[in-house]
């Protein structure tokens, strides 16, 4: 997936958070091997002759995202197939409810700025920082949730590489967003839209049910939706 991952058990048995935290990781590394846009192995460099089932799936949730996202959501926005936008969010949801049904009911699952917490952290809710895209080395504000799901889209690390379906060019105007609800897949995905749709982000994510937000403009302003689960 081209970042990191981290994985945060609470009240998990040593023995057992090692079993879990493997078999997370395998599964994220075997995602990876499926989807990355980096490997010419992976089945979206090398497409099969008819997708597997775990690739079609993916191929049908971003198309009725395409459809919500009115088009900027687009896993074709490059000119080639390119899910990343959906994979890394849906992976790390698909990831987290595993951990729950294996007991580990309370935890963080981390993959480069998107993630998921469950449950609780020592009895309280989970604090995440949301990186400031401007300044690495501070937070743009604090998060605060339980069972929620947390995605940021920004061109601070790589530039301006989200694509405007609609003119084929980077879009510009939102350096960050933050999405925040239920589904981290959709999250993701709301978030990459938002990016795409540049000014235009902000009107639009006010009106996602279920769904709040915060964004950085790239001039330096910031703005956070009604309900965003921010620590005062």
């Amino acid at each position: 997936m081209g970042t990191t991952v981290s994985l945060d058990l609470d009240g998990v048995p040593p023995s057992l958070a090692r079993v879990l935290a493997d078999e997370t990781f395998a599964y994220l590394h075997g995602i990876d091997e499926q989807f990355s846009t980096y490997r010419p192995t992976s089945e979206v460099c090398s497409p099969l002759a008819s997708p597997s089932p775990r690739l079609a799936a993916v191929l049908d949730r971003c198309s009725t995202l395409w459809t919500l996202t009115n088009g900027y959501f687009d896993a074709y926005a490059t000119g080639r197939l390119d899910p990343s936008g959906f994979v890394k969010g849906w992976a790390v949801q698909v990831a987290s409810d595993r951990l729950v049904e294996a007991g580990a009911v309370n935890h963080c699952l981390n993959a480069g700025g998107d993630l998921l917490v469950r449950g609780r952290c020592a009895g309280r809710p989970w604090r995440i920082g949301v990186r400031h895209p401007f300044s690495p080395e501070q937070v743009c504000c604090v998060v605060s949730g339980t069972d929620l799901a947390v995605a940021t889209s920004g061109v601070y690390e790589r530039g301006p590489h989200v694509i405007d379906p609609f003119t084929g060019t980077p879009a510009h105007g939102l350096r960050s967003v933050t999405v925040t609800g239920p589904d981290l897949g959709d999250a993701d995905a709301y978030a990459t839209a938002a990016v795409a749709m540049g000014a235009a982000g902000l009107e639009w994510l006010a009106t996602l049910p279920g769904y709040s937000s915060a964004v950085v403009t790239d001039d330096g302003r910031f703005f956070c939706s009604d309900g965003f689960p921010a620590v005062p």
